[in-house]
């Protein structure tokens, strides 16, 4: 959801995104010496489960991590958990200014919210009747209301443009509040619904992620994984996000290994050429020239090898289908639910 924060950050809370509002810190901080910090205390509140991360101040109010709050946002009042402690940011590091938590949340905020939450289950099946009624080809995914029940969203997926113009007149009528119907992408879809990926655990995109990182082919390659479509494509038919995982920690070993078909020589005095290779182990199969003219196959260390670095080589092909996933991939851009 986007919300009224100047920033939020991402699950590793490393890279820190900045909010499309404008703001002029320069002027409001001209009489502040160059290289100097104003730091705000803040906490990061989340308002979806695995959702993205927002900064609030909480003022004096007395509140920690776990606890819910009250807060305003873009949307309206909101409620949303506490997930980072308070601590301080640079403020030139934002593009607005931070709303303040109006309030810890009470336990009649607590009831309100799990009202929504059963009002957006009974909107769930009178938004499907409509659908039906109207013969649109859309599939509602989820339904939302604000806190303040100043709107209701739906959010759902269609292969190309649907025109609901009269399904949100109707949906008016029902509910006598905003609507607002938000088309999502698969990505959101397999992360609201959850599942269980080939690797037999809960989606990594529904119990964790908070946003969706670029994956590309490259990446398969990159850890030799097989180019088959289904064997390196998630339940959401995109390629999985784990790719990313172990990106960095594959591009760090494959440039301490020679390629195979390289011409090594090892600590042993020996010239052979690359056999095979083993990135995690960082072990290297060589068939090496022995002085009587024969070849034999010896495993290396690494570090036991001496060769020319070179370019990595990409001369695998990568079929149409393999293309036309990769293309769905750019094609998609963050998140939408959030």
């Amino acid at each position: 959801m986007p919300l009224a924060n100047t920033l939020y950050v991402n699950y590793n809370y490393k890279n820190v995104y900045r909010h499309a509002i404008t703001y002029n810190r320069m002027e409001d901080n001209a009489d502040v010496a160059e290289g100097d910090c104003i730091m705000t205390e803040v906490i990061g509140i989340r308002f979806r489960q695995n959702g993205k991360i927002y900064f609030f101040t909480p003022n004096d109010i007395e509140i920690e991590v776990g606890d819910a709050a009250i807060v305003e946002t873009i949307r309206g009042v909101e409620y949303g958990k506490v997930v980072l402690g308070r601590r301080e940011i640079d403020e030139s590091s934002m593009a607005g200014e931070l709303k303040p938590v109006i309030r810890k949340a009470t336990p009649e905020d607590d009831k309100q919210y799990e009202d929504n939450k059963e009002k957006s289950r009974k909107a769930f099946d009178i938004c499907k009747e409509k659908i039906a009624a109207h013969g649109l080809d859309m599939k509602l995914i989820d339904v939302e209301y604000t806190f303040d029940n100043n709107k209701v969203l739906f959010y759902f997926t269609a292969d190309g443009r649907v025109d609901f113009r009269e399904l949100v007149k109707d949906l008016a009528a029902v509910f006598r509040t905003r609507i607002e119907l938000r088309q999502i992408g698969v990505r959101d879809e397999t992360k609201i619904l959850g599942g269980i990926g080939i690797c037999g655990r809960e989606l990594c995109c529904h119990k964790h992620l908070s946003d969706f990182v670029p994956v590309s082919i490259k990446m398969a390659k990159e850890q030799n994984l097989s180019l088959n479509p289904t064997k390196i494509s998630g339940v959401c038919g995109r390629l999985m996000c784990c790719l990313k995982n172990e990106q960095e920690t594959y591009e760090y070993l494959n440039d301490r290994l020679p390629n195979v078909g390289d011409r090594v020589k090892t600590v042993d005095g020996l010239r052979g050429e690359v056999s095979s290779v083993s990135v995690i182990r960082q072990k290297v199969k060589v068939i090496v020239e022995l002085d009587d003219d024969e070849k034999e196959i010896r495993e290396y260390n690494a570090e036991e090898l001496r060769f020319k670095p070179k370019k990595k080589r990409n001369n695998e092909k990568v079929d149409a289908e393999l293309k036309a996933l990769e293309a769905l991939e750019k094609k998609e851009t963050g998140s939408r639910i959030d």
